[in-house]
């Protein structure tokens, strides 16, 4: 999954008024927790290169998570939006 097929979907599966730059900042946040916490505790945690991704990242860069667990990251958009939101138990 790209970065731009991330949040079009959340957009169309859950309407918010968050800006693409809110969303990427919320996908690098996430990448950068599986990087740390996943991708470098194994072996040829070197491979994988991760610099986070800002405003000006290409947004056909192609996320961490393969498919088919790159669901992810719409449930971890969702999730921002929700907690952004305020809606706590939605959050949970």
């Amino acid at each position: 999954m790209t970065i731009i097929e991330a949040i079009n979907k959340i957009d169309s599966l859950k309407p918010n008024n968050y800006t693409q730059e809110d969303k990427i900042a919320w996908l690098s946040t996430l990448d950068g927790i599986i990087k740390t916490e996943i991708i470098d505790t194994h072996e040829g945690a070197e491979s994988v290169v991760f610099n986070g991704y800002e405003a000006d990242t290409a947004l056909d860069t192609v996320l961490l998570v393969p498919a088919p667990y790159d669901d992810v990251y719409l449930k971890w958009l969702e999730a921002q939006i929700d907690y952004t939101n305020g809606e706590t138990s939605r959050y949970t």
